[in-house]
């Protein structure tokens, strides 16, 4: 279901039991109450129970899946969850240090606990034509703008996202720290992996069922022998030198 630029994957919602305003109009908290601060054994969830205690109840994690590879698309995962039952999330921290079965089973419980949640898809063609960072703060924003209800706050994993209209907070291992953007991960991870073995049927040769796209060594082999195909990105050094390669063999 690999679309255009920027292409909408899915959308879910849950409605809310309170109507707290969209996240443009948020209250300003005066000082700062130590209650505000998660403490060290907080776990998963402690960021945003401590934010619900400053007043912001609906908070949204957003991560991306597939920055460092070379081929396939780059995913970007919003994800909001029910307060009262993102405690069900404990042991999906890091995805990526997860079996691809684990991830399937934490996938469908963000599946039933999320209040809200967006995928976007974005093209090699694009990363090529507008730079893997433009499109990774793009994807993020897009899939923040497809949540609804829409958060009271977000968290982003890694860096600060600038213009996402609520406030926002950058958080280093954010999808180890944080269930919502644990969610996101294990949500954009997911589809992204999907999408991944479905071009494996496309393009054989290239294993993006075993590696999804990065560049590991069997990846390189296969580029080698048998050039790049229009799922990788040529703006990618590895890519482009064998893209190079090939073009000067043929002429």
């Amino acid at each position: 279901m690999v679309g255009g630029p920027h292409a909408s994957l899915g959308t879910g919602t849950r409605q809310a039991h309170a109507s707290l305003g969209t996240g443009d109009a948020v209250a300003v908290i005066e000082g700062r109450h130590p209650g505000y601060t998660p403490r060290r054994a907080a776990g998963l969830t402690g960021y945003e129970r401590a934010l619900a205690r400053a007043g912001f109840v609906r908070v949204a994690g957003i991560d991306e899946a597939g920055r460092g590879a070379c081929a396939g698309p780059l995913v970007v995962a919003a994800v909001t969850l029910d307060p009262r039952r993102r405690c069900d999330l404990d042991g999906i921290a890091d995805s990526k240090s997860l079996s691809a079965a684990a991830r399937e089973v934490a996938y469908q419980k963000v599946m039933t606990i999320a209040l809200a949640w967006h995928v976007v898809v974005i093209p090699p063609g694009e990363i090529d034509e507008t730079g893997l960072h433009v499109c990774n703060v793009a994807g993020m924003r897009r899939a923040l703008a497809g949540l609804s209800p829409q958060p009271e706050y977000v968290l982003t994993d890694g860096f600060p996202v600038h213009g996402l209209g609520v406030p926002a907070l950058a958080m280093w291992k954010g999808d180890a720290v944080a269930a919502c953007v644990a969610a996101a991960s294990v949500v954009a991870k997911v589809t992204r992996d999907r999408l991944m073995r479905d071009l494996h049927a496309r393009y054989p040769v290239y294993g993006f069922a075993r590696h999804k796209g990065y560049a590991t060594r069997g990846h390189m082999k296969a580029l080698a022998a048998h050039g790049p195909c229009p799922e990788h990105r040529f703006s990618f050094a590895n890519v482009g030198g064998v893209a190079r390669d090939h073009q000067g063999r043929e002429n």
